[in-house]
């Protein structure tokens, strides 16, 4: 019973020392790779794409113009001034007995100085600012839909890549599968009951498999160069794209066309309110002072100062003349916008019917595929105890092989098609969230 209990104490502590040593290789392992999920591969593209940096742009150019309108409730100043000869001038066709009538000169002159500051302008100035930060809204809108389109195409590349790294698995038992044809024709020729062309035939099928994996290696390069350039991040061979989750689909559409038409719509009501704005009367007080000939006292023809101020109001009705035909503009700029929101919304349900078209057929090859391999894989592993007793032929084993090899890979094509179906379609209902980007 002591042995027992000694023995148990050493085996628990051998049992422990052995995960912790798996648990620090896989600490190690971890650190030494790079992971980019397909969340991160949307983060990069967008923050590294060029266009993003017209955000900054459309921001700086709002506060300018928002300031500048700001700026109209500022006292505006002038200085004027005039020189000018006129053909007659007043004169008294009578005297009055002591007191003598002015003769006053042709040339005049004046220089002057105004101040005058808005008290009313109908709401023009408060419009401008509501319109410009609208306007801003707008632009950083239709950004954001130049920007979404990235996702479709970040997707292409990271799921093309992922393809060729789950063929370049099945690429390693295909040739696994060969080399152990191979090892059994060997030992046959080795005692006579078959020939070495057996081992050549076999030889020829393995270089072909090594083929094939340059081939894949090579398409794989090529994706995960092009997505490297758009997420501006260097992609070697010890880089490991992970395979995503399926997402949960969704009916309703999210993309940010839609917030678009509103904005620009709430733009337009923005500038049918500056209409009126425009029309309304304005209200100013003004300061004015200057020096001339003549100055206010008309009985002087000297040099003088002078100085008026008061209250000024404008109203100019020119506007009221246009008025109802930009409105109806505005109105037919709006159902524009309808008409494309619903052209839109009616091309995005195409494509989501289609693609929930294409997630419902993947889903349904992928029903037999576990089955059509198992199958497969029972006729190779028969065939391959006939090839080591020497009753079937090397090219009919190569057949066998190859079969299952292709179940294999029809197989890793429909996952990888469905994933990409339901990534496309989360795509075109905009259902990428801030957890999955930095959208928005």
């Amino acid at each position: 019973m002591l042995k027992l209990t000694i023995w148990l104490r050493r085996f628990g502590r051998m049992i422990a020392s052995i995960i912790l040593v798996l648990f620090t290789n896989l600490n190690l392992y971890a650190q030494s790779k790079d992971f980019i999920t397909i969340e991160k591969a949307y983060q990069l593209a967008r923050k590294n794409y060029p266009l993003i940096r017209q955000q900054d742009l459309i921001a700086k150019s709002k506060e300018y113009t928002v300031s500048n309108a700001a700026k109209g409730y500022l006292p505006v100043f002038s200085v004027n001034g005039q020189a000018s000869y006129q053909s007659t001038v007043t004169s008294f066709p009578f005297q009055i007995p002591g007191f003598k009538v002015p003769d006053y000169s042709k040339d005049q002159y004046k220089i002057y100085g105004e101040a005058d500051q808005v008290i009313y302008d109908g709401g023009v100035i408060k419009n401008q600012k509501e319109s410009a930060e609208a306007n801003e809204t707008v632009q950083q809108q239709s950004l954001e839909v130049s920007l979404y389109a990235l996702y479709d195409r970040v997707n292409q590349l990271f799921f093309g890549a992922l393809l060729m790294d789950e063929q370049l698995k099945q690429n390693d038992l295909l040739k696994q599968d060969i080399q152990n044809g191979i090892d059994k024709a060997k030992a046959l020729v080795a005692n006579g009951t078959a020939y070495r062309s057996s081992v050549d035939e076999l030889s020829a099928q393995l270089l072909q498999a090594e083929q094939a994996r340059v081939e894949i290696q090579a398409a794989r390069k090529a994706y995960v160069d092009m997505l490297g350039l758009f997420i501006n991040t260097t992609i070697n061979d010890s880089t490991i794209l992970q395979k995503p989750v399926a997402p949960i689909l969704t009916d309703s559409i999210k993309r940010p066309e839609i917030s678009f038409y509103e904005y620009q719509k709430r733009l337009y009501d923005l500038h049918g309110n500056l209409l009126h704005a425009q029309v309304r009367p304005k209200l100013s007080l003004f300061a004015q002072g200057g020096y001339g000939r003549p100055g206010l006292n008309m009985l002087s023809n000297n040099f003088q100062g002078y100085f008026i101020g008061g209250l000024r109001l404008n109203w100019n009705f020119g506007s009221l003349y246009t008025l109802k035909n930009q409105e109806h503009l505005l109105d037919i700029n709006k159902q524009t916008l309808d008409v494309n929101k619903e052209t839109f919304l009616f091309n995005t349900k195409m494509a989501q019917k289609q693609q929930s078209g294409d997630v419902a057929k993947y889903r349904e090859l992928l029903k037999n595929d576990d089955a059509i391999i198992a199958l497969r894989q029972s006729v190779k592993n028969a065939a391959s105890a006939q090839l080591e007793n020497g009753v079937l032929s090397t090219h009919d084993y190569i057949n066998e092989v190859n079969a299952e090899d292709q179940a294999r890979q029809n197989k890793i094509l429909h996952e990888m098609q469905l994933l990409q179906a339901q990534f496309n379609y989360q795509n075109t209902v905009g259902d990428i969230t801030t957890s999955n980007s930095i959208n928005q």
